[in-house]
Formats: structure tokens, C-alpha cells, sequence
């Protein structure tokens, strides 16, 4: 983990961020143990409240759990519910756009597959 203390963005969502990045990577397995708040806070020198609140943000997503007197793990099911919610802001964050700006272009749905693919060619050129 890396946090931006010169960032406009609240250490408390980088944190809630930076959690959710592990899962949805793998680095966090579902089932698995997350570090605690006080070590996060300790390694990072972050006050321990403010981690608390972005790990509480996971929680509330369903996508951590606290077991008393065990400490916090991620839910099964956690990563699947990451995938589909980003998948639901790529929706909203770039296909609406870009299918806003294909219709000012007067581009069928063929010629946005046909350039989408073209992309997809691209980059694998580049691997």
C-alpha cells in the first residue's frame, strides 16, 4: 500500500482504495485475513481512526466482515461484487460516453466494433 498525503482525495478512501485493489487483484484471497487497523496505522503512520473508517466503507460494501475477537477478513463472494460494480462505472464512465460521441460522429454500432477491435489489435501488436 501507498498513500498520497498531498492528495485532495481522503487517506481514508485511499485506504478503502488501496483495500479494495488487494482483493480485487488476488492479493487479498476471499476468506483471508486483511491487515489490522493498527497495523496499517503503525506501518503507515496513519491515525488508526482514519483506517478504521475505510475498512468500515468494505464492510458496509459486503466486502470485508469482522469476526470479534479474530480480526477482518474478506468475504467470499467479494471479488465478484468488485468486478461487477466496476464494471457498472466502466459502463457508466466510458460506454455512455462513448456512445454519445459516436452518434455526434454518425458511427454505427458496427463502426464502433470495427474501431474496438481495431484497438484490441493494437494493443496486442504492443505485447
Amino acid at each position: 500500500m501507498q498513500f498520497d498525503f498531498n492528495s485532495p482525495e481522503p487517506i481514508f478512501i485511499q485506504v478503502a482504495t488501496q483495500l479494495e485493489d488487494a482483493i480485487f487483484t488476488g492479493a487479498f484471497q476471499e476468506g483471508a485475513q486483511v491487515p489490522s487497523t493498527t497495523e496499517i496505522s503503525k506501518q503507515f503512520k496513519i491515525n488508526p481512526a482514519t483506517v478504521l473508517k475505510g475498512m468500515n466503507m468494505l464492510v458496509n460494501n459486503d466486502l470485508l466482515e469482522k469476526r470479534r475477537g479474530r480480526g477482518t477478513f474478506v468475504k467470499q463472494g467479494a471479488q465478484e461484487i468488485i468486478i461487477k460494480q466496476r464494471q457498472e462505472h466502466f459502463y457508466n464512465d466510458y460506454i455512455l460516453n462513448l456512445i454519445n460521441e459516436s452518434k455526434k460522429l454518425h458511427l454505427s454500432e458496427d463502426d464502433i466494433l470495427t474501431l474496438v477491435k481495431r484497438g484490441y489489435d493494437n494493443e496486442q501488436d504492443r505485447s
